[in-house]
């Protein structure tokens, strides 16, 4: 069975209430920080608790070190889980507006922790979910803390340094999950500096969709990924995006497609522009 897992509104409806099951709530919007916890308080799947990116999904940023969006320290993501009621058995959704990028930056935390069963992506989010006539509440949920004990797995991770020193190495598939305009340089509406990482292939993540905001069938997605890796070793794949989040979309989408989970390189483009010495490129 693939690592990651869908479940539809439908079968999550119907495992409301089931003991042992944790939901959290991954919204977030670059342009308004506050967007994900002011939705939360207006109405949240009943039972789901609220995962905020950049308070309990990232770690602090060091300005001119890390990117936006640096990993976590384990222990206060370890106590953050805890709190939410997360055991070592327990099942984990994790939803977001739709698109699942920030529901995948939680699942991948999870995985890098060593959590690689019972957890899926609520399959098209939040706006799947209202399309079904089904639910919100504003209530807030109650429940025990939970005892998860976890260990974060080193060799999913790659720095800046070891990406650097492989940055010629034929064997490489890097994965830029940004839109094309600014893997090419073209636009950057966030980061001073714009352009990709030397080698990289464009992987826009929002492909792994469908029209209906679904993740596409496993085949497709095998596909997908097969023309971007054109025939290299796919244990050499590493991914990366602006900030190392929507970087975890292609590595779930890696993971239906039956690929096994690949590396990230977290600090991703904006952590690698803080060093004018590491090299960019634009254009295609």
């Amino acid at each position: 069975m693939p690592l990651a897992q869908l479940l539809t509104p439908a079968q999550l409806a119907s495992r409301l209430g089931r003991p042992g099951l944790v939901i959290l709530d991954c919204r977030f919007a670059l342009e308004d920080i506050a967007y994900g916890q002011r939705s939360y308080a207006e109405g949240h799947i009943a039972g789901a608790q609220f995962a905020d990116l950049e308070r309990d999904l990232s770690g602090p940023i060091v300005k001119g070190v890390t990117g936006r969006h640096p990993l976590p320290e384990p222990a206060p993501l370890l106590e953050r889980l805890r709190v939410w009621g997360v055991d070592n058995a327990s099942d984990i959704v994790l939803y977001d507006d739709g698109p699942g990028a920030f529901a995948a930056r939680a699942w991948w935390l999870l995985a890098w922790l060593g959590k690689r069963e019972g957890v899926y992506l609520l399959d098209g989010g939040l706006n799947a979910w209202r399309a079904a006539g089904l639910p919100l509440t504003s209530e807030p949920p109650t429940r025990a803390s939970g005892n998860f004990q976890g260990q974060p797995d080193a060799s999913l991770v790659l720095s800046a340094e070891q990406l650097q020193q492989r940055l010629s190495d034929p064997q490489l598939t890097l994965l830029d999950a940004r839109g094309l305009p600014r893997f090419r340089g073209e636009v950057e509406p966030i980061d001073p500096i714009a352009g990709h990482i030397p080698g990289a292939r464009c992987a826009t993540f929002t492909d792994n969709l469908g029209g209906d905001g679904r993740f596409l069938p496993a085949a497709q997605l095998q596909q997908r990924f097969a023309a971007l890796l054109a025939g290299k070793p796919q244990q050499e794949l590493v991914a990366y995006c602006g900030s190392g989040v929507t970087a975890c979309h292609n590595l779930f989408a890696l993971s239906l497609a039956g690929y096994p989970l690949a590396r990230l390189y977290a600090g991703s483009w904006s952590e690698w522009i803080t060093d004018p010495a590491r090299p960019i490129a634009q254009g295609d």
